[in-house]
């Protein structure tokens, strides 16, 4: 895989290619205000017992939501446990000084939207975490853990002889792409990350909320996100960008020093001028298309609404049988998700099955999708009605949300 580090109106863009064919990308938005993962010394400002959360102060500018589902209470004896036994005013009353980190990212609204009080706002959450390539550090644990998005039965028995020599570390979630590694580094990577929540430690005081530390950049979400990937090369035309990748691989990823690939082009100064020169423009703009072409013929259409996200499969001139149609509409289908950063319930309409052979056959082909979004993603089945319904849990606004705010190609 080849990732491109570009920008444009001043947001930072990052995208992965995989035999030239777009499979990855994430934007930073010049307009987004509180980004993914960004941890906060934030003040309780309001107390709402019908929605059983508080309002926090994050910066002086922002204000954060905190369900009582996200509190955590720090016992005697140094562990944690999680809120929700009392209601959330008694165990933070107004003015209570509290870490927390933005569950999701949040792009500033026109004063006249629609959207509730509530969804205006950041959701936060007092369970802290720090991810790296190949682990999350999560402090709050206690223990050493396997991500629960790992499903694999032969694979997780692998990856609990892997905790058994990761002692000198705690509070460590292995992701999948840990699973290939030697155990020493693994265990360097989890010291620097619990290194870096040390030195927080000493920023968490005083009655002002401040950002403490922003959440990962759209380059550290891609090249963490494709740790399980082959990079060939990182390619840059702007030296800021070098230097960020550069500072992120020098502590996770040395392996990939060597991959950093600056070009000079004759119109480097012009927006995604490496975009242009790599010929994939077109691909991000089909993105904003109400469908999608399958490779061998087909087509699916993507309908997004208020309450959820329509996937309709058509074979359209495909001779093959619907099996085969429905097994290409399920890898376009996760990959249009991953990259229009599709988020909720989606529903899909596959072509009908003869039997119950078929229909698990497609399942497997799903569920194999699913697991490359680096977002979770959940298959609660197949539905009265012969849908196929999924939800997804996405990190960052949509693809159309942040072009809504200016964005341009």
């Amino acid at each position: 895989m080849d990732i491109l580090i570009e920008e444009s109106e001043g947001n930072l863009w990052a995208a992965g290619l995989d035999g030239g064919k777009l499979e990855a990308l994430e934007i930073d938005s010049a307009f987004e205000e509180v980004r993914w993962g960004s941890i906060y010394w934030a003040k309780v400002k309001t107390v709402d017992a019908s929605l059983d959360a508080v309002f926090v102060d994050l910066d002086g500018d922002n204000t954060g939501i905190l369900y009582n589902k996200d509190v955590r209470i720090k016992n005697k004896d140094g562990t944690f446990k999680k809120g929700g036994e009392v209601a959330i005013g008694k165990t933070l009353p107004p003015g209570t000084m509290i870490a927390v980190q933005a569950k999701s990212a949040y792009i500033s609204k026109d004063e006249g939207s629609s959207l509730n009080h509530e969804s205006k706002l950041a959701q936060v959450s007092m369970d802290i975490s720090l991810p790296g390539r190949y682990l999350i550090f999560a402090p709050m644990l206690g223990e050493n853990r396997i991500s629960v998005r790992i499903r694999d039965k032969g694979l997780r028995k692998a990856m609990h002889n892997m905790l058994n020599d990761m002692e000198e570390v705690k509070g460590c979630i292995l992701r999948a792409a840990a699973a290939s590694m030697q155990t020493d580094v693994l265990v360097r990577e989890g010291k620097i990350l619990n290194e870096a929540w040390d030195q927080m430690q000493t920023y968490l005081e005083g009655s002002d909320p401040c950002l403490i530390m922003l959440g990962p950049d759209a380059i550290q979400r891609i090249l963490s996100d494709q740790a399980m990937d082959q990079i060939e090369h990182i390619e840059i035309v702007i030296m800021d960008h070098y230097t960020l990748v550069e500072d992120w691989c020098a502590l996770f990823a040395p392996d990939l020093m060597t991959k950093i690939t600056p070009l000079e082009l004759d119109n480097a100064e012009d927006d995604l001028a490496l975009y242009h020169y790599r010929d994939i423009i077109g691909q991000i703009e089909s993105l904003f298309q109400t469908y999608a072409m399958l490779a061998r013929g087909g087509n699916i259409i993507i309908q997004e609404t208020a309450a959820l996200t329509a996937v309709d499969v058509n074979k359209s001139g495909d001779k093959r049988s619907h099996l085969a149609v429905n097994i290409d509409a399920a890898k376009e289908a996760c990959r249009q998700m991953r990259l229009r950063n599709i988020g909720g319930i989606v529903i899909i309409d596959f072509l009908r099955l003869s039997g119950k052979k078929d229909e698990g056959k497609l399942i497997a082909a799903l569920e194999e999708e699913i697991q490359k979004d680096p977002c979770t993603i959940q298959f609660h089945g197949k539905t009265a009605l012969g849908l196929y319904e999924l939800t997804r849990k996405r990190r960052t606004p949509p693809l159309q949300e942040r072009f809504e705010q200016n964005l341009i190609l």
